[in-house]
């Protein structure tokens, strides 16, 4: 049983009214209610009295008519709701909800410095004690640099020489080998892998030769990696990770490959080595990049799309071989339409063969 009170006494809002939670989202309140007091934040089926909810589009009115929370937020051109909740309509709902939660949902533990007394950290890790966490059996090992506000969870394996820039957090079991930079706020999730060996080998006398991986990976400024994701060093020089980038649980990214700036990939993406990456590139869940290959900034890939040689920017792009979307719509309509297709050429073989006797035999008519 989820403990409500512990919920909602998790969040800044301790009985906050509509009406200003209106006003900071710059909402537009239907039909009065500015006084009922919010103390969560929820799912429109979760939601209890006193919690906030919202609805993006008609397809979930039903939920909403059936909701217990006691404000929804709403879209400007959705009228005649029917619903008890009090109804903040705004431009957009989801985006609206997600500001109030930053403002006034889940509060994260404070920042407290100290070093757990089972932490394992080397005598010339260069860090202040007082301005970092770390916690218990994190192992740091020789010449590692530790920026101020950085937070290195619990079980954490930092390798030598590593360089981890200000106000950066490590999850608990986040392991990040030998002479890797990370910038500063960075994200790492647990389970999260910097700079294991990428997978290169020689195939020499009947037997797989290990190819050395000896250069590095490079994560720059802002960038957040979800959990269980691997980034492989680089066979030489560096793996590099783009300001900005925001990258989901279980993605793959090969050696040498170059994400820019400000990109999403989004779970179960795998990218080969040495593939190049454009800036404000988005790649939807379980597409993949051949290694070698470019993508153009501020494209998109679609869900499963497999990219095999070099794409223009400023495109979406679907399918396997990845293609401009338009084009393979196309032709995934055409193949949809197939089998109507093969219906009428049956008919048409039938009315051939009662109308003058013609077989149809392979792709010849004969006489029968």
């Amino acid at each position: 049983m989820i403990d409500d009170t512990k919920r909602r006494n998790d969040t800044a809002l301790g009985g906050t009214t509509v009406g200003e939670l209106a006003a900071y989202i710059h909402g537009e309140l239907r039909d009065g209610g500015e006084e009922t007091l919010i103390f969560g934040f929820a799912s429109l089926n979760d939601a209890r009295s006193g919690d906030m909810s919202f609805l993006t589009s008609e397809r979930h009115r039903k939920q909403f008519i059936n909701t217990k929370a006691s404000a929804v937020l709403v879209p400007m051109d959705m009228h005649d709701l029917g619903s008890h909740a009090v109804c903040i309509a705004v431009k957009l709902p989801s985006q609206a909800f997600g500001t109030l939660v930053e403002k006034y949902g889940y509060i994260p533990p404070p920042f407290r410095a100290g070093v757990h007394e089972a932490a394992v950290i080397a005598s010339s890790v260069i860090f202040d004690p007082t301005q970092v966490a770390i916690g218990a059996c994190a192992v740091i090992e020789d010449g590692a640099e530790i920026g101020h506000g950085v937070r290195i969870g619990a079980g954490c394996f930092v390798g030598r020489n590593v360089r981890i820039g200000s106000h950066s957090t490590l999850f608990a079991n986040v392991t990040v080998h030998d002479d890797c930079v990370l910038g500063e706020r960075v994200f790492l999730h647990s389970g999260v892998v910097i700079g294991g060996d990428g997978f290169g080998f020689e195939f020499e006398n009947g037997r797989h030769r290990k190819i050395a991986q000896t250069g590095i990976v490079q994560i720059d400024n802002d960038v957040e990696i979800g959990a269980n994701s691997t980034v492989d060093r680089a066979r030489f020089g560096r793996t590099w990770i783009g300001e900005g980038t925001k990258i989901d649980n279980l993605v793959q990214i090969g050696h040498n490959a170059v994400i820019g700036k400000h990109c999403i990939l989004v779970a179960f993406v795998a990218i080969a080595g040495s593939a190049e990456i454009g800036d404000y590139v988005v790649i939807a869940g379980q597409a993949a990049v051949a290694g070698h290959v470019t993508v153009g900034s501020r494209s998109t890939l679609g869900a499963r799309s497999g990219v095999t040689k070099d794409l223009a920017p400023d495109a979406s792009y679907l399918g396997f071989p990845a293609a401009p979307s338009k084009t393979e719509r196309r032709r995934i309509a055409a193949v949809s339409r197939l089998p109507q297709l093969a219906r009428r050429v049956s008919e048409i073989e039938r009315q051939l063969h009662s109308n003058i006797g013609l077989k149809i035999t392979g792709d010849q008519p004969v006489e029968p």
